[in-house]
């Protein structure tokens, strides 16, 4: 990327990328918090809060976060090392909850299973103040739920250091089952839980203390390598520090966020949100790294002319967003749907001006 777009460049592209991990870190602290405070009788936040309601909410938060941010600091593999034990066990608590959840629903066979879904769980009537999810906002939804990693580049490490391309069928495969099948458990436990919204709560009424465990390590499975990476990040700002100090200090920004409430409560426009920032960023790299050469032009054109801030993506970036933002507002058209065209437009854009920047540099060569 410093190649690309130059130091100065990849340094704000940073610290937008370690800001939005902060704030998904942060969300998966307050997911697991929703479980730890169940024996202690926290009152759990509601859907429409934007800001802590209680004490308790806040100490139990800080707990979380302090335990997280600790193991997030002792290095990658404690944190792979602690995924590996935990996510299959928790997939299998979820398949468990739904089971012991369906009779509550009247599933006693597939027909009744059909008609409680239709009836009772995806009844396609949204609850008051949220809009209405169509099939074209789980299919985008389902997309753009990574689309942060992949389009926008935001997990290259992972893809730099995968030994093989069919390393690709592993996150696949994990994303199918940490997807798919955990979404779908979610919406039939949310159905058979009578207006509860709190993770915690949700999962301790299906398979009591099996599932308040369950929601702990889900939050830690996503939280540990989330706060890891966005201290990577950071240190890339400052690479002098030691990255277990930047860690642990990306691990107290992050359960500061985690103290509001909203980044649970609208995870999946934040998600949205967060993919929609960096996938120009991916676009940019994607074209510079695959198109530039089929069109005879010069890759990696800030390393090439030495720029530690190179003007082309910044302006592809900048105005791949507003034009998003444009479309947001003008057509309301909701955040679900604006990665792609922001991915195509800022793909396009790109093109055009480095088309531009290097056909004018060699003019002014000739010309010299």
């Amino acid at each position: 990327m410093e190649k690309i777009c130059g130091e100065q460049l990849t340094k704000i592209y940073d610290v937008v990328n370690g800001l939005m991990f902060c704030f998904l870190a942060g969300s998966m602290i307050a997911v697991a918090a929703t479980a730890v405070g169940i024996p202690f009788n926290i009152e759990m936040p509601g859907l429409n809060d934007w800001y802590p309601n209680s004490v308790g909410w806040v100490l139990v938060v800080f707990a979380v976060g302090f335990v997280i941010a600790v193991v997030a600091t002792l290095g990658y593999t404690t944190v792979v090392q602690f995924a590996n034990l935990c996510a299959p066990w928790m997939l299998l608590v979820f398949v468990a909850a739904v089971i012991a959840t369906l009779p509550a629903l009247g599933v006693s066979d597939w027909s009744s299973f059909l008609e409680a879904a239709q009836t009772k769980i995806w009844t396609g009537v949204p609850m008051e103040g949220q809009s209405k999810f169509t099939f074209w906002h789980i299919l985008f939804f389902a997309w753009c739920c990574n689309m942060a990693m992949h389009l926008g580049m935001a997990d290259m490490s992972v893809l730099r250091y995968a030994k093989k391309w069919q390393s690709g069928f592993a996150s696949s495969a994990g994303m199918f089952l940490g997807h798919f099948l955990a979404w779908m458990s979610s919406g039939i436990l949310c159905a058979a839980a009578l207006g509860e919204v709190a993770p915690g709560p949700i999962a301790y009424q299906s398979v009591g203390i099996a599932g308040i465990v369950c929601v702990i390590i889900a939050g830690w499975t996503t939280s540990n390598p989330t706060i890891y990476r966005a201290g990577l990040a950071f240190q890339n700002i400052f690479p002098k520090a030691k990255r277990w100090k930047v860690t642990l200090i990306t691990g107290a920004i992050t359960t500061l966020f985690a103290c509001f409430p909203a980044l649970v409560m609208k995870l999946l426009d934040f998600v949205a949100l967060y993919g929609l920032v960096l996938v120009p960023m991916g676009a940019i790299i994607f074209i510079d790294f695959y198109v530039l050469k089929w069109l005879k032009l010069k890759e990696e054109w800030a390393a090439h002319t030495q720029k530690t801030f190179y003007i082309v993506p910044a302006i592809t970036w900048g105005f791949a967003l507003l034009f998003s933002l444009f479309l947001n507002f003008y057509f309301q058209i909701e955040i679900f749907f604006l990665g792609l065209p922001a991915w195509l437009v800022a793909s396009l854009l790109y093109i055009s001006l480095s088309w531009y920047v290097q056909k004018k540099t060699q003019r002014s060569k000739i010309a010299a």
